[in-house]
């Protein structure tokens, strides 16, 4: 009888435990990323980007300049690294490249295919690619929808300048990519001795091109485009670019 009341017993115990709800033990998810992973740079040049100071236009303003042409975008292997103007490059803030814009311009971006827009300051130089007319940031280029194509046609549409965009400036010529490093000083010696008076420099991308720049005397632009129109390059192209 107690051997009987002992499995009865056991059995009501079974079925509370049948309808008592387990607990499990579970990891939180990781928080959602909204700068996104950082990229290594070269020794020395892996930084912190300042915070974005926000870009204010007045709603009103008229273009000072209108471009249109193909857009394209860039971030890693150039997160992180200083750009012309002297800035770390964010490719989560708003900014752009463009070869002769002064340093500084606040633009207008819109997609002809999306038509979508979006407010950049130049901080950078190129894109050194024939036939395109600004390189984004990637985040400027999230925001017109130009990210996963990588290029696409947009008018760029200058805002504010803080010079003259027709006089003045400091100018060179840059060619390449070059492949290997002996093109380019190849290259630079046939340049030097050439232009006796202009300062030569060869320097290789994060991207591992490399790289000719020519900067004439006084860096005027009229003779900048003079070594332009007169120079060749089987690799690569010639483009006039703005220093300043």
């Amino acid at each position: 009888m107690k051997r009987l009341c002992l499995v009865f017993a056991f059995c009501i115990f079974l079925a509370g435990c049948h309808h008592k709800p387990a607990t499990v033990a579970t990891t939180p998810p990781p928080p959602i990323q909204t700068n996104g992973p950082t990229s290594e740079s070269a020794p020395g040049t892996h930084q912190t980007p300042a915070p974005e100071l926000p870009i204010e236009v007045s709603p009103d303003a008229k273009p000072l300049l209108v471009e249109t042409g193909i857009a394209s975008w860039y971030g890693p292997p150039y997160h992180n690294r200083r750009a012309s103007n002297g800035e770390i490059y964010d490719m989560h803030a708003m900014t752009a490249a463009h070869r002769t814009l002064p340093l500084g311009s606040i633009v207008r971006v819109t997609s002809l295919d999306s038509r979508d827009s979006c407010i950049v300051r130049i901080t950078d130089r190129g894109p050194f690619i024939e036939g395109r007319i600004v390189d984004l940031s990637q985040a400027a280029a999230v925001k017109i929808g130009l990210v996963r194509r990588g290029t696409g046609q947009v008018r760029l549409e200058v805002l504010q300048t803080p010079a003259p965009i027709e006089s003045g400036g400091k100018w060179a010529v840059q060619i390449g990519g070059f492949v290997t490093e002996r093109t380019a000083r190849e290259l630079a010696g046939h340049l030097s001795r050439r232009y006796q008076t202009a300062r030569v420099l060869t320097f290789n991308s994060p991207a591992g091109d490399w790289w000719v720049r020519v900067r004439v005397k006084d860096d005027l632009r009229a003779r900048a485009e003079e070594v332009m129109h007169a120079e060749k390059t089987t690799e690569g192209g010639i483009f006039l670019v703005r220093l300043d």
